[in-house]
């Protein structure tokens, strides 16, 4: 151990995930905890503990979490602050030390991730300002998806957009990290093969993998496509916001209602989160789920098919750890691609929940780790 730290950050777009650990060649953690449903149901989980806290926002939240963390520190010090960053871009496919030149960079790419990256930013200047001597090293959720094919990057415009930066990115690569990482090794003969990762949680995408590298996301140029999220649309016709200009809408509402009022929030008129819709018996959240897991069938079909087959499934996220209901119905029907629960295993968030022939993993991410472990590598 060190009596050096690094503290990770996490910002998504409903909470602050954040974690604590020594800085040793494989980081091992000291506090993790997060700030869940920010805004007036915001609370600081540590641990076994719970509490209300007044973050209205990830600006508050933030302040809230390094309250938290103070007398945690037992008078160590924070070495490195590693950050996950949601995109970055065509070119950033590694963790990189954050420089004034990269924070300029990462800006220029906010209108791409208006959800998640003016909140990465705010969470790297906090740190820079709380830890002005620590190194400060970004983890980008695009990296991990660099290595496409270029046919499931490009979109059918001129090549001229393309050039300029018009494609597929995909997200959530650290977690898609994360369990790549653990698939080799505690599960080697599936790490070797066609495997599709479902994160599923507030937001939501699906990863095509082969031999694990990644071949195929359901997002794409924005955190916007593929799956519903809790309030992002998904895949969207643009025709609709051709419509929508049509009629006069400007971009920025266009880009309020597409992130913030859409999603299982918009379908359901009641709120954003699963959880509440699983408990509710308004029709409209019934009909919001009805989608979502249409959706998921949708999705797996077609990361199938950009695998050419499929040799295992594997969930995780909020919803696929820890949600059987929504794993059980986004099953339904999906036999044809060997796909087969076993009712008693997915009750239990089983590590194995699969009856039929393809193995059906719930494996829990941990993003934070990836972050630590990058982070460590800096340090080092």
């Amino acid at each position: 151990m060190s009596d050096g730290l690094i503290l990770t950050l996490n910002a998504g777009s409903s909470s602050i995930k954040f974690g604590l650990y020594d800085s040793a060649p494989e980081p091992e953690e000291r506090l993790r905890g997060q700030i869940d449903r920010l805004g007036p149901e915001a609370r600081l989980v540590i641990g076994d503990t719970s509490s209300d806290v007044d973050a209205p926002d990830h600006a508050a939240g933030l302040s809230a979490i390094l309250d938290a963390m103070e007398p945690h520190l037992k008078g160590a010090t924070i070495r490195g602050v590693g950050h996950r960053v949601v995109h970055g871009g065509a070119d950033l496919d590694a963790p990189h030390l954050i420089t004034s030149d990269l924070i300029a960079t990462l800006e220029a790419l906010a209108p791409l991730a208006p959800l998640h990256q003016p909140h990465n930013l705010a969470g790297i200047r906090a740190a820079i300002g709380a830890f002005p001597d620590a190194v400060q090293v970004a983890c980008f959720d695009t990296a991990f998806h660099r290595g496409h094919p270029w046919v499931n990057d490009t979109f059918a415009l001129p090549r001229r957009f393309y050039d300029e930066g018009v494609r597929r990115y995909g997200f959530h690569g650290l977690s898609y990290a994360f369990i790549a990482g653990t698939l080799a090794s505690d599960h080697a003969d599936i790490a070797q093969g066609r495997v599709i990762v479902a994160h599923l949680g507030n937001g939501a995408s699906l990863c095509a993998i082969r031999e694990g590298r990644s071949v195929g996301s359901t997002m794409g140029f924005s955190a916007l496509d593929g799956m519903p999220m809790g309030t992002r649309s998904g895949q969207l016709d643009p025709g609709v916001i051709l419509h929508f200009l049509a009629q006069g809408m400007d971009a920025d509402e266009i880009t309020t209602l597409l992130y913030r009022e859409s999603g299982l929030l918009g379908l359901s008129g009641l709120s954003h989160d699963m959880r509440t819709l699983l408990a509710s018996d308004v029709k409209s959240a019934s009909e919001a789920i009805d989608y979502y897991v249409f959706r998921l069938r949708r999705e797996i079909g077609a990361m199938a098919a950009v695998l050419g087959g499929l040799d295992a499934l594997v969930f995780t996220g909020g919803i696929g750890e820890n949600s059987p209901e929504i794993r059980a119905r986004g099953l339904e029907g999906m036999a044809f691609l060997g796909l087969d629960l076993d009712p008693k295993a997915n009750a239990q968030n089983a590590l194995r929940i699969e009856q039929g022939a393809v193995p059906i993993l719930v494996l829990p991410t941990d993003e934070e780790r990836i972050i630590a472990r990058a982070t460590a590598a800096a340090l080092a």
